[in-house]
C-alpha cells in the first residue's frame, strides 16, 4: 500500500508540471494534446516491440480501453483550453472539483453506497472553487471549460480502476493513449475548421517541452497513475490529486508571477480545497485494521 502511494504521488508531482508546459508550447490546446498523445504512443510502442512481448488483451479489452482514452484526450484538450482562456492557477483550482464529482458518479456506475464525508469534503472543494468563480469573473469562460475538464477526469479513474483488474496496466495505457491520438487524429480537421490554427508545425522549443510533456509527464507519470489505482480507490486518488495545484500554482507564481494578477479571493477558495484534502488524509490514517486498499 505504502508502494501505491508513493507511485500516487510521484505522479501527482509530474502532474503538476503540465500546467506550466501547456502555457509554455505556443501551440492551442488541440495541437498540443494531439503531439502530445504522438510522442507518448510513439515510445509506448516502441518499448512494447524492443521487449518482444505478446498482447495478452482482447478485442473487447481494447475496445474499452480506447474509448477510456477518447475521454482521456478530451480532458486534456478542455484542460489546456481553460488555461489559455484563463490561465494556470485558475483551471488547476477548478481541476479540483474531481473530488466532488467522483464522490457523486464512482456509486451511480459501480451500484455503491454513497459516502456521506466523501460528498461533503467534494462541496468543501466546490465551495473553494466558487469563492475563486465570485472573486475572478473575468476568468468566467476558463472556469467553466476547467470544470468540464474536471468533470471528464472524474470519470476517468472509475472506468480505469474496472479494467485494470483484468488488463496489464502498461497495455492499458499503451491502448488508452493510441485511441485518444486515433480519436483526435479524426476530429482535427472539425476541430481546425471551427477553431482555426495558424501554426500546427511546433518551434524548437515547443519540441523540448513536447518532449517532456509526452515523456516524463504523460508515459511515466500515467504508468505510475495506473499502478496506483490497482490499490487504490477513485475517490482517494482524486482527491490526492488535488495536490497538483499546489505544485502547478507555485511554479505558475514562480515563472510567470500569476500572484500578482489574482484576487484574494483566489486564496480563501484554494484554503478551502486544500483543508479538503488535509481532512481526507486525517480520514484514512484513522480507518481501522489498515484496510485502505478497500477504500
Amino acid at each position: 500500500m505504502k508502494k501505491a502511494f508513493l507511485q500516487l504521488h510521484i505522479a501527482v508531482f509530474l502532474a503538476g508540471f503540465t500546467g506550466v508546459l501547456g502555457r509554455l508550447i505556443t501551440l492551442n490546446e488541440f495541437v498540443l494534446v494531439w503531439y502530445r498523445l504522438m510522442i507518448a504512443c510513439v515510445v509506448l510502442w516502441l518499448i512494447f516491440l524492443l521487449k518482444g512481448k505478446k498482447s495478452s488483451a482482447s478485442g473487447k479489452q481494447i475496445l474499452k480501453a480506447s474509448g477510456i482514452g477518447i475521454l482521456l484526450a478530451l480532458h486534456w484538450v478542455t484542460f489546456y483550453a481553460g488555461i489559455k482562456i484563463s490561465n494556470i492557477s485558475t483551471a488547476l483550482v477548478c481541476l479540483s472539483s474531481m473530488g466532488f464529482f467522483t464522490a457523486i458518479l464512482e456509486p451511480l456506475m459501480l451500484r455503491k453506497h454513497f459516502d456521506l464525508i466523501e460528498i461533503l469534503l467534494g462541496l468543501l472543494v466546490i465551495a473553494g472553487i466558487s469563492i475563486v468563480f465570485h472573486f475572478d469573473p473575468q476568468y468566467k469562460m476558463g472556469i467553466i471549460i476547467s470544470l468540464i475538464s474536471a468533470f471528464l477526469a472524474s470519470i476517468f479513474p472509475i472506468l480505469n480502476r474496472q479494467l485494470i483488474q483484468s488488463m496489464e496496466p502498461e497495455t492499458t495505457t499503451r491502448w488508452q493513449l493510441s485511441g485518444g491520438f486515433f480519436f483526435l487524429t479524426l476530429l482535427m480537421p472539425v476541430y481546425l475548421y471551427y477553431i482555426p490554427e495558424s501554426r500546427l508545425i511546433p518551434t524548437i522549443s515547443d519540441w523540448l517541452w513536447l518532449f517532456v510533456l509526452g515523456i516524463v509527464c504523460t508515459v511515466i507519470g500515467y504508468d505510475l497513475f495506473m499502478k496506483s489505482l490497482q490499490k487504490i480507490s477513485a475517490f482517494t486518488v482524486n482527491l490526492s490529486y488535488n495536490l497538483e495545484p499546489i505544485y502547478g500554482i507555485a511554479l505558475a507564481f514562480i515563472i510567470y508571477r500569476e500572484d500578482k494578477t489574482i484576487s484574494p479571493g483566489f486564496y480563501y477558495g484554494f484554503c478551502l480545497i486544500i483543508a479538503a484534502v488535509i481532512l481526507q488524509s486525517i480520514r484514512l490514517r484513522k480507518i481501522s485494521g489498515g484496510k485502505l486498499s478497500e477504500l
